[in-house]
């Protein structure tokens, strides 16, 4: 039988990327973004389109009720759909900080509220939560970014051991640097964010160095696969990581002190990521 899956932020991507290898691999997948229009390519490898946005309870309440509707049930959940708003902690409204945390954050929680109904009834199901290099170190100028992933990783740990025993895995996706519509995102936001800034001079730099991160990324695909084989690994990790320079980041902020981590982390920035 094949297993179903719900992936969102499907537009572009990693969850394009995902969404297609899933499919092409005999998955059941739905594809889940607010832009249908980027998902034609999607509907001709067979993937169902959802019109979806994470910040919209009636649109993930519709989504997954008909996946339901149509499939019975939903095996794999991928909450993929995210966005990094950059700026000083200091300059970023807290309008746009709510909506950071919005997408980032509550709209997974609110996901994986809606399916686990179903996965515990059939004692089996995979949620993959696409955390961040950022989840585990944080830049300067990304503080609200940092705070929903840091958050994320957190709500993943607690729901990890809570639905063990019904047959369900949580699986955090850490990616590092990946060539998306993240960074270009991310440089507008800091922006639009510095015109009268008192830290303008340092976010100039931090700029150029986004500017600079897409060239040595890693292609999408990657993290695709990265997801694939925690969806068919039988006893998946807590987490995976991926593309440029995450498995170094990750492990330097497990192992150094705090000092010598934001040393480093302010090096880089002058350099350039």
């Amino acid at each position: 039988m094949k297993k179903v899956v719900l992936i969102t932020g499907a537009s572009a991507g990693m969850g394009k990327e995902t969404a297609k290898l899933l499919a092409q691999s005999g998955y059941t997948v739905y594809g889940a973004a607010r832009r249908m229009d980027r998902m034609k390519e999607l509907a001709s490898l067979g993937v169902r389109l959802l019109l979806m946005d994470v910040t919209r309870e009636e649109t993930m309440v519709a989504g997954v009720g008909q996946v339901l509707q149509e499939e019975g049930r939903i095996d794999v959940l991928i909450n993929n759909a995210g966005f990094g708003s950059y700026g000083a902690v200091e300059d970023v409204s807290l309008a746009d900080a709510r909506y950071q945390l919005e997408v980032n954050l509550f709209g997974a929680a609110r996901l994986i509220q809606l399916v686990l109904p179903g996965m515990r009834a059939q004692r089996y199901g995979k949620i993959l939560n696409v955390s961040s290099i950022g989840g585990k170190m944080a830049t300067p100028f990304g503080g609200w970014y940092h705070a929903s992933k840091f958050a994320l990783e957190g709500l993943s740990n607690s729901l990890r051991n809570e639905v063990r025993p019904f047959g369900i895995d949580v699986i955090v996706i850490e990616p590092g640097g990946v060539k998306t519509e993240w960074g270009q995102i991310a440089y507008s936001n800091l922006v639009k964010n510095t015109q009268h800034s008192a830290y303008k001079s340092t976010i100039d730099k931090f700029a150029r160095s986004l500017e600079g991160a897409d060239a040595k990324s890693a292609a999408p695909v990657v993290i695709a696969a990265l997801m694939k084989q925690a969806i068919e690994a039988p006893r998946p990790k807590a987490r995976y990581v991926g593309g440029y320079m995450a498995r170094t980041a990750v492990t330097a902020a497990r192992l150094l002190p705090d000092r010598i981590m934001d040393r480093m982390i302010m090096k880089r920035l002058e350099k350039g990521f």
